[in-house]
């Protein structure tokens, strides 16, 4: 009976602690049920700005930018990998450390030419204070990154040997014929050149990624997870001629340097199509080489001088005031109109209209424009407006100016200022603007917008192909198109151009030799010019070339100045066909044609298997190749000889390819 009391008390008394055990756990589950509830409907934003928002973030995850082509497929401007290396110290481990840090400190000395006891002292005070984003080296290439990457401790990766890859995208250019003033830039604040044209293209679309606050002002990615893929820009191919822009730059290059002159500028023209096939501006550093830095075609409204005349005679030719048998007496060279002396470099008497052209005249020009428009200028002027001389271009490249010609509700305008138009002065006009017109008279007087974009391309797909687009549907009549022609054509044969004149190639143009800043102190200071088209009864190509600030004890006229290097270009351009060209036009060492004919060939890597590259131009196909993700090893230049892995073989990306190059 005892023994029964005792256990029913110890039952009772189990129970009872059970019964308050499940009471605790109860109160306890309801208490954390209740907290839970309280975070979800009051806190979270507490939490949230407390927590989450100070300790982590999402960043931008850059996308990579369109590469920028030439017409045949040569790459320009190119977006490569770059890698940038940070070490976690808090993460590695103190025996991994202390058994590594000598053989990983040996490798980077050899890596990087610094001691050892330089990377030595440096990791263990990091070490020490367990710096979690320490900066090792930024901008690796590929191959140093997957050299780096293998080295004792990082190759253990991020969680046990702290090493931290941040992959970044870097613009270069890759080719040294087209400079920076042309082919631009855009940082985002500023935007020049090609770049800027067509950013709207070669922009992708910025993806996200976490990143966790190190301390005050450091932030480290979480791995390399993205909460957002970065899509790629499109590519874009320029109308520019890789062929011709060599030729054209090499051309003015020469002249410049001859002639000593501070900078230069050449446009070529495709003349059915409007596509600008080159565009070349140079100046002259302080160490005397000439660079391309600043689009002067563009971005620079000049006086034309002489070039002008061919657009105030077409708007006579136009309205029938001249024809091939006007004629104009200049007198001795010298002729006050209006108080101003006008005067010509050239020979005096009696002209018929293709010799006003050919002698350059500006007393014959000025006569004839005064004599039928002195009474109504607006008539000629609307001549300009209809050629779009008046307003500024609508094309992609950002900068262009607006053209500035002096009208009668202008302040400036006086009795003379008719005649100071008519032959090149009291006008502002960048020289691309002037190069379309002329194209437009090569085109049988359909002017056409300059292009500069080819197409657009996405993933090996067409995305737009562009197409001429008519500015000017007839400049003027049939009639006044094929007088203006044959004047410019006997301009070259027998003017102000004959210096350039060859029977194998016919040329049509005119020169143009302009003072500027005459307004001054000091020497005068001057622009030679050349503007024409070529064949003349067939033209392809239209060119404007021009010369600033030649040195006057050498040459400063449009003739021996500017002339010769449109005549460079047009004999070079036809190297296809013979006839067309003189052989002292081929002599020039630094144009290699035979590099610059074949096109560009895209490399593709299907099912692993390494394509044929052997015979293509190694300049094209190594960036590719590394693009795709693949380490190049190459020696030579030029061609392709040999290459290994031989086609077929299965590659890998962390797989190194062999080139052999040769000229």
């Amino acid at each position: 009976m005892q023994k029964q009391n005792e256990y029913d008390n110890k039952r009772k008394k189990t129970l009872r602690w059970g019964y308050l055990f499940a009471v605790v756990a109860l109160c306890v589950f309801v208490m954390f049920l209740a907290r839970i509830v309280i975070l979800q409907n009051t806190n979270v934003q507490e939490i949230k700005d407390d927590y989450i928002n100070k300790n982590y973030r999402e960043a931008t995850l850059k996308a990579a930018r369109g590469n920028l082509f030439a017409s045949d497929g040569s790459i320009l401007a190119t977006t490569v990998m770059r890698y940038d290396i940070y070490l976690d110290f808090k993460t590695m481990k103190d025996t991994i450390y202390s058994n590594n840090i000598g053989a990983l400190t040996d490798s980077l000395s050899k890596m990087f030419g610094k001691s050892r006891g330089e990377f030595r002292q440096k990791f263990d005070e990091q070490k020490k204070k367990k710096n979690q984003y320490y900066t090792l080296v930024k901008g690796l290439d590929f191959d140093q990154y997957d050299r780096i990457r293998n080295f004792p401790i990082f190759k253990r990766g991020k969680n046990k040997g702290g090493f931290i890859v941040d992959r970044n995208y870097k613009r270069e250019l890759a080719t040294s014929e087209i400079g920076s003033g042309t082919i631009g830039m855009d940082n985002g604040e500023l935007k020049s050149g090609l770049e800027g044209a067509f950013s709207k293209y070669l922009t992708g679309t910025d993806g996200k990624r976490l990143e966790q606050r190190i301390n005050s002002s450091q932030w480290k990615p979480i791995d390399f997870w993205k909460v957002q893929e970065p899509v790629d820009g499109e590519d874009v191919y320029t109308t520019l001629d890789l062929r011709i822009q060599d030729i054209a730059h090499s051309a003015l290059e020469k002249q410049l340097i001859n002639f000593e002159a501070k900078h230069g500028t050449v446009i070529v023209m495709e003349v059915e199509t409007g596509k600008v096939r080159a565009l070349v501006n140079l100046r002259r550093t302080e160490s005397g080489e000439y660079e391309d830095s600043y689009n002067y075609a563009l971005k620079d409204n000049i006086e034309p001088g002489s070039t002008f005349k061919t657009i105030s005679l077409l708007a006579a030719m136009d309205d029938g005031f001249i024809d091939e048998n006007t004629t104009v007496n200049v007198g001795n060279g010298v002729w006050t109109y209006a108080k101003q002396r006008i005067s010509d470099g050239h020979g005096g008497g009696t002209y018929d209209i293709s010799d006003v052209l050919a002698k350059s005249s500006n007393v014959g020009t000025s006569k004839l424009i005064t004599k039928y428009y002195a009474e109504k200028p607006q008539i000629f002027l609307d001549h300009l407006k209809r050629w779009k001389l008046f307003d500024k271009m609508d094309i992609e490249l950002p900068g262009i100016t607006k053209p500035k010609i002096v009208t009668p509700q202008n302040k400036r305008w006086n009795a003379a200022t008719l005649a100071s138009i008519s032959y090149g002065y009291s006008s502002n006009i960048n020289l691309l603007q002037l190069t379309t017109f002329y194209n437009g008279v090569a085109n049988g007087g359909k002017m056409l917008k300059p292009l500069f974009i080819d197409k657009i391309m996405k993933d090996g797909k067409v995305m737009y192909n562009a197409k001429p687009e008519v500015m000017v549907n007839k400049m003027a009549s049939e009639k006044a198109i094929k007088m203006m022609t044959n004047a410019l054509t006997k301009a070259v044969e027998k003017g102000t151009g004959r210096s350039i004149f060859t029977p194998n190639l016919k040329m049509a143009g005119k020169t143009g030799t302009a003072r500027f800043e005459y307004w001054l102190p000091g020497p005068m200071k001057y622009r030679a010019s050349f503007a024409g088209f070529y064949p003349a009864d067939a033209p392809k190509y239209t060119c404007y070339v021009m010369v600033s600030e030649p040195n006057t004890s050498i040459g400063f006229y449009g003739g021996p100045v500017a002339a010769p290097v449109f005549k460079e270009i047009a004999g070079k351009t036809f190297l296809k066909t013979p006839q067309n060209i003189e052989k002292e036009m081929l002599v020039d060492k630094k144009v290699n044609l035979n590099k610059m004919v074949e096109p560009n060939v895209k490399v593709a890597v299907n099912d692993k298997q390494m394509p044929n590259v052997v015979g293509l131009i190694g300049k094209n196909i190594i960036p590719q190749l590394e693009n795709l993700g693949y380490r190049v090893d190459y020696k030579g230049v030029g061609r392709i000889k040999e290459q290994f892995p031989l086609e077929g073989t299965t590659i890998s990306k962390n797989q190194r390819i062999y080139l052999s190059l040769q000229n």
